[in-house]
């Protein structure tokens, strides 16, 4: 049995048995790799058809292929009579096959490269190169609206599973020649087709180098979806926040295309990568843009405000409870006491038990049928929290922190995000349980120290917040008319950063007449 791998560039022989015996002892005799022996031409030239059965297009083989061979080979009947066999297979190429892409194939290792992604391999008796024809014609997902990045107004196309259909969704926004592609395979078992999209003249070239030399430098069996390369290429590997962003939505990769960033396909999935990321990103969404920007202005500052929520309430209310009652009103202090009396736990441990129950619930909700998975997610909350209360096992105001810290989180963009400060808040309680308001303190401190030192692919992580640069405020606590938005982000993009030359929109002055 040949090992994973093994192959080499172990080339075809001249002879066509040779080769088809050869080609079943590697595949196992593999019952869906199909070949198919033919003679054609009045010398009757043997000749063998293989395609994988699932990935190829059978219709394609029949019309373009079998059909060019048996019918259009009398047109070259007078180069298939040459002794020399081995420019049989550059006749056929150039004069015979109708298909819209061939390629010369001389070794094994290209001939099950291309075969097993759905290509028909065309082997003549007699030639030591082979020909790959242009087949593949696999059942895929169709164009479908986001399943995790949903909004209220503005396109609602998602990528899928196939590159070429991401590749074209992209390209659809972005109908410039500069919008350049590069497509290289990562995967010693798997041969994962990986693309990576950039425009010429806008990227910053030093990141595109870095993303090609990332890319090149894995070297693992398989690559089953974009998280793999994620992990693989990320600056930092000990950190709770994300340095790659993510998304699903093709409008938001033209956006980043468009603002310098480097996006980075992987066939298979519908998502999509895209460097450098900077911390601001993952708290704006595709759809801020599509609003007036008052409004999106508004909703972003909500955002920024929920992150804290979600960070900081639990440890806050286990601090002020436990060490600084001195701060709290004294009728909600009284509130607060005549709630806990009965609960047999200090606030911390009152507080985790909440949150790992709602962890519990929010993971249930999601790996349930979606048909019950929401319905889970809500009557299992509200039916837990109101039978902790009534049992004095948690204080009806610890349901509340707990709903709305939980409300909060749901609020970010980015579900990767969302996963960091889930998993910081723990980090953030115990410190308030031990140390009270300074231990949250302390806490921030480290967080903000620890974002403050993060960088993906050379951009500084927080900017345009650390290194402040003012005039790059325009675009993330707030967001300024489009009229404003001149330039590209300096972090990413340090090539033709004017994006636009509008001016304020006003009324034409009356010309006299």
């Amino acid at each position: 049995m040949e090992q994973c791998g093994s192959l080499r560039k172990e080339p075809l022989q001249a002879c066509l048995d040779a080769n088809l015996k050869r080609i079943r002892e590697i595949s196992g005799g593999s019952t869906d790799i199909i070949i198919r022996e033919v003679r054609i031409g009045r010398s009757e030239i043997k000749m063998a058809i293989l395609y994988t059965e699932g990935l190829a297009d059978k219709k394609v083989i029949t019309d373009f292929i079998l059909e060019s061979l048996m019918l259009a080979i009398k047109e070259t009947e007078i180069d298939l009579k040459i002794s020399d066999r081995s420019h049989v297979s550059r006749v056929l190429r150039d004069f015979a096959l109708t298909v819209s892409d061939t390629n010369e194939v001389s070794d094994f290792d290209d001939l099950f490269a291309f075969l097993l992604s759905g290509d028909a391999v065309i082997l003549v008796d007699g030639s030591p190169c082979g020909i790959a024809a242009s087949s593949r014609g696999w059942k895929d997902r169709g164009v479908s609206e986001p399943a995790a990045q949903t909004v209220v107004r503005g396109p609602r196309e998602s990528f899928t599973e196939t590159l070429r259909t991401n590749t074209a969704l992209i390209r659809r926004r972005i109908k410039d020649p500069h919008l350049w592609l590069e497509t290289i395979q990562i995967g010693r078992v798997t041969r994962t087709d990986v693309a990576i999209m950039y425009i010429k003249g806008i990227a910053n070239e030093k990141i595109v180098q870095e993303v090609r030399d990332r890319l090149k430098r894995i070297d693992i069996d398989g690559i089953l979806e974009s998280g793999y390369i994620e992990e693989l290429i990320q600056d930092k590997t000990f950190t709770p926040f994300p340095t790659v962003h993510n998304t699903e939505r093709p409008d938001a990769a033209a956006s980043g295309l468009l603002e310098g960033r480097v996006v980075i396909l992987v066939d298979g999935t519908p998502f999509v990568l895209m460097v450098p990321a900077l911390f601001a990103q993952f708290l704006q969404a595709s759809e801020d843009y599509y609003q007036r920007w008052d409004f999106a202005t508004l909703i972003r500052q909500i955002r920024y405000i929920s992150l804290f929520i979600s960070l900081l309430v639990p440890s806050m209310y286990i601090a002020i409870t436990t060490f600084h009652q001195e701060i709290i009103p004294p009728r909600l202090l009284i509130s607060l006491a005549s709630q806990r009396e009965g609960v047999p736990f200090p606030a911390f441990v009152e507080a985790l038990l909440m949150e790992i129950t709602f962890e519990i619930l929010r993971e249930a909700g999601v790996r349930m049928p979606r048909a019950i998975g929401q319905s889970i997610s809500i009557v299992g909350t509200l039916v837990i929290g109101q039978a902790a209360v009534e049992a004095g096992i948690v204080s009806p105001a610890m349901v509340i922190v707990v709903a709305i810290t939980a409300i909060a989180n749901f609020v970010i963009p980015a579900f990767s995000v969302g996963i960091s400060i889930r998993m910081l808040r723990f980090g953030l309680m115990a410190l308030a349980a031990s140390f009270g308001l300074y231990g949250i303190i302390l806490g921030v401190i480290v967080i903000v120290l620890h974002l403050c030192s993060l960088r993906s692919f050379g951009a500084p992580y927080m900017s345009p917040f650390a290194p402040f640069h003012l005039a790059e405020q325009k675009d993330t606590l707030f967001r300024l008319p489009l009229w404003a938005l001149f330039s590209r982000p300096r972090a990413i993009s340090q090539n033709d950063t004017i994006r636009e030359n509008n001016e304020h929109p006003h009324p034409e002055s009356k010309q006299n007449s």
